[in-house]
């Protein structure tokens, strides 16, 4: 008989790697086995979900849920203007091109209403409002109407329709931030000749009551205050291109900083025809 020759009990089938009646293996292994290996898993993987939940609890412990922790890279605030527009463009005889601006406008000053701002408080002029030890925080008024041609209720153009458009100076909201001297909007155009502007409140001032912001959860109805910027151009100044460059002046706020153009300041274009 040939040595080739198999014993019937040697062989085996591929289902008998799924599962071996004969030794009650299951993909190799007894259920004992796997039960092991499943524990050895189990353990292990419940282990390292018990660290990272005490790691993310003590860190989270260390966090202030109203103040940031790391607040470095924002020390100084930027400047950003309204209307949403770094390129403000329009013919001053066709109110179809300069009514996105009026709109935008309208919309920022919703919340500076008089009728809305009267609830706030009166606080005093010239000097920090400091509450830190108060659960509360109150917010001091700014109203609209401070802001007079600019404020969009004697003129609901805000200057566009003459050609001398109003535009909204404001500085980004960082909290605890107490900005040292007084500070105050200065607004100059890129050119050889000296633009005439008018500043509301008087002389772009940004008064220091209106400090520090202590955040989103503790001053929900915080508004932060504004400079309206009225550039009073003339005909000679129509159809031509004016770069305007807003500034934080009077203070120990950065405004020079060449790595990032909005750092205290911002530029826009404005260009007018008739």
């Amino acid at each position: 008989m040939s040595n080739k020759e198999e014993k019937p009990e040697d062989k085996q089938s591929w289902k008998d790697f799924f599962y071996n009646p004969r030794t009650g293996e299951f993909i190799g292994r007894t259920a004992s086995s796997w039960a092991l290996i499943f524990l050895f898993y189990l353990v292990f993987y419940g282990f390292l979900a018990g660290m990272f939940t005490l790691t993310m609890w003590v860190m989270l412990q260390t966090l202030d849920d109203n103040t940031p922790k790391y607040r470095d890279r924002v020390a100084n605030p930027g400047l950003v203007i309204r209307p949403r527009s770094m390129d403000i463009s329009f013919n001053r005889s066709d109110p179809g091109q300069y009514q996105q601006y009026i709109q935008h406008l309208e919309s920022q000053l919703q919340q500076y209403n008089d009728s809305i701002q009267e609830q706030n408080d009166l606080c005093m002029v010239g000097e920090y409002t400091e509450q830190d030890e108060v659960p509360e925080k109150k917010v001091c008024q700014f109203k609209r109407s401070v802001l007079r041609q600019c404020s969009g209720l004697s003129d609901t153009t805000f200057g566009y329709a003459e050609g001398k458009p109003c535009i909204l100076v404001k500085m980004n909201r960082i909290i605890g931030l107490k900005p040292r001297g007084n500070p105050y909007i200065n607004c100059t155009a890129k050119r050889e000749t000296f633009l005439q502007m008018q500043y509301f409140p008087k002389e772009g001032s940004l008064d220091k009551m209106y400090f520090p912001y202590y955040g989103k959860n503790l001053h929900p109805t915080y508004v932060q205050p504004l400079v309206a910027v009225k550039l009073l151009l003339s005909k000679e100044d129509y159809n031509t291109e004016l770069s305007v460059e807003c500034k934080i002046e009077g203070s120990d706020l950065k405004n020079n900083d060449d790595r990032d153009k909005y750092l205290g300041r911002v530029t826009f274009r404005v260009t007018v025809s008739e």
